[in-house]
């Protein structure tokens, strides 16, 4: 059977990976379905965050990259309506999948070209559209789906929705009746295996954040948590910088804690150095806003860490399978208290925590739910 050609777009793909999230999504949905569908991306070329692009990369042209699928980073001063016309006319697409909302090239551009045609259009939304990004420059972003709705880019556009929340985000915002496909985000294409072993003590605890430092990930409201814990406490953070003035702030509140409290900023981590980052730790502290996936966290269940985690994510109910714990943004003390239970921990309560998150871990990468649902995506 011939396999379906989708044209993707992106802000930001492989080898770049500063943007974490969506990046990593597509990434890994190439990984898992590269031999069953003819993957065709535009992206950037140049990593999140950076000015320049690296002097060895091909730009505005297709080029190959190792899972077979296509690429093509366009350089600033190349793109145009008329040069994305060129590739969305290039040969009949099966699908245009369009990762993200936001994006003047990635989002906007190809829906406004694709308007009114029969073309097929998805949309995955990346968790945009969840509670607490949508109360970050909420007018903006109102009159932008306005916008879009209204001038008829989201006409006959359907949507994928990673999980059943999500879904009603997407019908909220985008409207009853549109088409939703329900199609979960696949972790990193990797094997589960033994999780790397950590001395833990009572009255120590090493934390580790992989994320950006930027008001969705929440990564003031995790640092200010840690100012009343007695012990010896350690917090790693990895991670580009969003926003100057709010890892200002972070950095402001991490030098007010007490001397028993140490807090490190390491920036941006290389993909092939995260499960090493998260290994040396004892738990992933990452209270966000909102994910509507949450790859880091997968990456630590695999490696046998537990979750410190809020509600706003799929990954639920973590007590109960001894994998951690997803908590209320709105009750902080919830946070503190359970930090000095992990803080108070000895070596044998510890180790049942670590059983539990490699468990969990081991049980998600087993499920061929999620691969078997994004065949189905693309081949309708």
């Amino acid at each position: 059977m011939k396999k379906p050609s989708v044209l993707a777009f992106i802000d930001w793909y492989k080898p770049f990976y500063k943007a974490g999230g969506p990046v990593r999504s597509l990434v890994n949905l190439v990984d898992h379905l590269h031999d069953q569908v003819d993957f065709h991306i535009v992206t950037g070329d140049r990593d999140y965050t950076e000015q320049t692009s690296p002097k060895d990369l091909i730009r505005d042209q297709w080029t190959t990259a190792d899972k077979d699928e296509r690429v093509w980073h366009a350089s600033p001063e190349r793109r145009s309506l008329k040069q994305w016309r060129s590739l969305l006319e290039e040969r009949p697409w099966d699908a245009v999948y369009i990762n993200g909302l936001y994006s003047k090239w990635s989002t906007i551009a190809p829906l406004w070209l694709l308007r009114r045609s029969k073309q097929r259009r998805i949309v995955a939304v990346r968790g945009m559209l969840a509670m607490g990004p949508m109360r970050q420059s909420a007018a903006k972003k109102r009159a932008f789906l306005l916008a879009m709705k209204t001038t008829g880019c989201f006409k006959g556009v359907e949507f994928q929705a990673t999980n059943t929340e999500e879904a009603e985000d997407i019908k909220r915002w985008i409207g009853r009746g549109v088409k939703v496909h329900l199609v979960p985000n696949l972790g990193r294409k990797v094997e589960a295996r033994e999780p790397v072993r950590i001395a833990k003590r009572p009255g120590e605890l090493r934390l580790v954040s992989v994320g950006r430092i930027a008001p969705e990930k929440n990564t003031l409201f995790a640092i200010e948590r840690l100012a009343g814990l007695k012990g010896e406490v350690r917090f790693d953070l990895y991670g580009t910088v969003y926003e100057a003035a709010y890892a200002q702030r972070c950095q402001d509140a991490a030098a007010r804690l007490p001397a028993n409290i140490t807090v490190e900023f390491h920036g941006h981590v290389e993909q092939d150095q995260v499960a090493r980052v998260i290994s040396d730790g004892h738990a992933v502290f990452m209270p966000s806003v909102g994910e509507n996936f949450g790859h880091t966290m997968l990456e630590a269940l695999v490696a046998g860490r537990p979750l410190l985690i809020s509600d706003r994510t799929p990954w639920k109910a973590l007590a109960r399978d001894h994998a951690g714990w997803d908590l209320p943004l709105e009750e902080p003390q919830s946070f503190e208290s359970t930090l000095q239970g992990l803080v108070d921990l000895d070596q044998a309560g510890f180790d049942a925590w670590i059983a539990g998150s490699a468990r969990l871990g081991a049980r998600y990468l087993a499920d061929s739910k999620g691969v078997d649902r994004s065949i189905s995506l693309f081949n309708q």
